[in-house]
């Protein structure tokens, strides 16, 4: 049966809201945190998740490939899925509650426990992500259920950043700007903790009857792949490799985006701190814009030229108001106008960007499942490690990029709104939406170069 009932897209939607919210910690509060409150120099921060995120990516492919070649009584990819909850909420924790210490030991700490993290996060999101082609045969259904987990990890993501805003980070009589306040970020971490747990023991017995099921009727008997040399086969298929590059620059332009939001919108745009919670509400709509319009659209024109269109439309609105107010042509800050404005482009240019990643996620089954027709291989483990593996090493490059542009352009530490020099924030305007431009091009460009093999995995 290609259609899963409604329950199970929901179940196995849910787990990624423990993805969404590392990701959302990751790329909005991470960097800020241990750069403006902790004091760690803006370029050694984005050194150190660099760092992070280059070496975890490369045990990516490993934990694919034991995923692939795991055997028990409940599958291949369940006992990952449960046996990782437990070291994703311990090592959240400590990624965010760093004790009293030297730079160059702040600067380690954050390495080994962001590696952690995120390790721990792969040994669930590989194996979870490499359940979708086994899910349903359907290319257009997997659509579908991709919607689900875009919906549930970017909600979690942003529901736990509007809480943030709301109430961990909001003003206090010690911290009158409460995003300067640590206090704030140790009720996040736990919060943060105790959802991913929940919703990683909720996806794997949400998927566990029909998966498992499956792997008892025949999958058991699947030959297992040899090593290093299945990863570099999997890896050189044409089509995954024309997807990662995609992949990579989708990556890169989000890693970017979420590293500068904060810096942006307090600098450039001077914002309040209630402006930040309605902005993180407000992108939910964002969301639900890319699960209505994602499958109708790729229906009708193809997965990897939809993909294309709605990258090329998220481009065009998120640079608009950037461009306009280095000419001059924006609202002025402080005025009526503004938030209205700059949030209405920056939620559509959020939604058409996750439509065009769903699309992105779902091509991957389906060029799995066309590698398994030519080669007798199956390897979705692996092909969601390739996935993984480049979202991780360009969000790295992305981290790396604001990093540098914030110390490119002299942006002081602790700085206050409209208190930056204003050439400082043009700098940091123009290096930003430069950067942006020529990365979003090059995506549009590489999208279009998908191969897929005929219309219906289209």
């Amino acid at each position: 049966m290609a259609i899963l009932p409604v329950r199970t897209k929901l179940g196995y939607g849910f787990g990624s809201a423990a993805y969404g919210i590392k990701d959302n910690g990751f790329a909005v509060f991470l960097l800020f945190y241990y750069n403006q409150v902790i004091g760690l120099d803006g370029l050694l921060v984005a050194a150190a998740l660099a760092t992070a995120l280059v070496v975890d990516a490369f045990i990516d492919p490993l934990v694919g490939h034991l995923s692939d070649n795991t055997r028990t009584k409940i599958g291949k990819r369940h006992p990952w899925l449960y046996g990782s909850a437990i070291p994703i909420a311990l090592f959240w924790l400590l990624l965010w509650n760093p004790p009293a210490m030297s730079d160059g030991l702040t600067f380690a700490y954050l390495v080994v426990t962001a590696i952690l993290v995120r390790f721990s996060i792969s040994a669930y999101e590989v194996p979870s992500l490499a359940l979708l082609p086994e899910l349903t045969p359907d290319p257009h259904e997997r659509t579908n259920i991709m919607r689900y987990r875009f919906m549930f990890g970017w909600g979690a993501g942003l529901s736990i950043m509007a809480v943030s805003y709301g109430y961990f980070l909001a003003a206090t009589p010690d911290f009158p700007d409460g995003q300067l306040n640590p206090q704030g970020y140790e009720l996040y971490s736990l919060v943060g903790a105790l959802v991913m747990i929940v919703a990683v023991l909720i996806s794997a017995r949400a998927t566990q009857k029909r998966i498992v099921g499956n792997y008892h009727r025949g999958q058991s008997e699947a030959p297992k792949n040899d090593g290093l040399k299945e990863v570099i086969r999997s890896f050189s298929y044409h089509p995954f490799k024309l997807l990662l590059i995609a992949s990579l620059l989708a990556y890169t332009n989000q890693g970017l985006i979420f590293a500068l939001t904060t810096y942006l919108f307090r600098h450039v745009w001077e914002l309040s701190e209630l402006a930040f919670l309605g902005y993180s509400l407000l992108l939910f709509v964002g969301v639900i814009l890319a699960f209505l319009t994602v499958t109708p659209l790729s229906k009708r024109i193809g997965k990897p030229k939809a993909a294309s269109y709605f990258a090329a439309i998220s481009l065009a609105i998120g640079v608009a108001p950037y461009w306009l107010r280095l000419a001059d042509l924006f609202p002025a800050n402080g005025s009526a106008a503004l938030v209205p404005a700059l949030f209405t482009l920056a939620v559509t240019a959020t939604g058409f960007g996750i439509a065009a990643m769903i699309l992105a996620m779902s091509m991957m089954a389906d060029i799995a499942e066309g590698y398994e027709k030519h080669t007798g291989r199956k390897s979705e483990g692996i092909f969601s490690a390739g996935m993984f593996f480049t979202q991780k090493l360009v969000g790295g490059l992305g981290l790396l990029l604001a990093g540098l542009i914030i110390s490119f352009v002299g942006l002081p530490d602790g700085a206050a709104r409209g208190s930056v020099a204003p050439e400082i924030v043009t700098n940091l305007t123009l290096a930003y939406v430069s950067i942006k431009t020529v990365i979003g091009l090059a995506l549009i460009w590489a999208f279009r170069q998908i191969p897929l093999e005929n219309k219906d995995s289209q």
